[in-house]
């Protein structure tokens, strides 16, 4: 359960309870997981490769038909997924993959409106492959946001990207983010990512959350200090040498 504004308790918008998957004799790659995210919530979730973070967003997407009868999982009705490959069609133009399986008279004009909100106003009758990666990943988001979801599913959807359009794209989350509160959940390799767009962050290690904190920074500039001992608890969390960390 969770508090809202309000003081009233709500129930999450995501649940999982002991969930498992596994590919093979050897282990499993989720070993009795148990998540919550609240609604409107921004969770981050690190992990070395392997560890399940992919995983577990499948299974929350309803892309996993076998997980079922492994574990408890509930999710709202609207749920969208971003990925890091944009995977817009390209025999469609712009505005037709933000609006493909859209019905109704009004379709069109909301996604203008998506496409306005991601700064590709006057791009609609485009091509995919005359937009730049990031312009592609901004469509992808206007794509599922266009539906109002109430969870929104990333997979590295800026693990392509150069840093400069990363650091823009990291921008525009959080405005849409804030803007439409869907509850979040984005699976990343980049410690630094996670603290600048989440409200938690949570380390999945041996398919069970071994880590979870809850981000509260006032200054989220990398320079900042709180920043920085933030990043080295979740660094050493994970691992990593003081060598891999330059």
């Amino acid at each position: 359960m969770a508090a809202n504004a309000g003081g009233l308790i709500t129930e999450p918008a995501v649940r999982v309870r002991n969930l498992h998957r596994s590919f093979s004799r050897n282990g499993g790659v989720l070993n009795g997981l148990d998540l919550d995210i609240a609604a409107g919530e921004f969770v981050a979730l690190i992990g070395r490769s392997g560890t399940g973070k992919s995983t577990l967003l499948r299974a929350l997407a309803g892309l996993d038909r076998d997980v079922a009868g492994h574990g408890r999982i509930a999710v709202p009705g609207s749920v969208s997924v971003v990925f890091q490959d944009s995977r817009l069609l390209p025999w469609k133009r712009i505005l037709d993959n933000v609006t493909f399986g859209l019905r109704g008279p009004g379709a069109a004009e909301r996604g203008r409106q998506a496409l306005a909100e991601v700064g590709l106003a006057g791009r609609e009758r485009a091509w995919p492959y005359q937009l730049s990666g990031g312009e592609q990943q901004r469509a992808s988001l206007a794509r599922s946001l266009v539906r109002e979801p109430q969870l929104l599913l990333a997979d590295e959807p800026f693990g392509a990207l150069d840093a400069l359009t990363r650091i823009k794209m990291h921008a525009l989350l959080r405005k849409l983010c804030e803007t439409h509160r869907p509850a979040v959940l984005l699976v990343t390799h980049d410690v630094d990512e996670a603290i600048v767009l989440a409200d938690r962050v949570i380390l999945l290690d041996g398919g069970v959350v071994r880590t979870d904190v809850r981000v509260e920074l006032a200054d989220r500039s990398r320079s900042a200090p709180a920043f920085a001992e933030l990043r080295t608890f979740l660094l050493d969390e994970l691992g990593v040498d003081e060598e891999s960390r330059r």
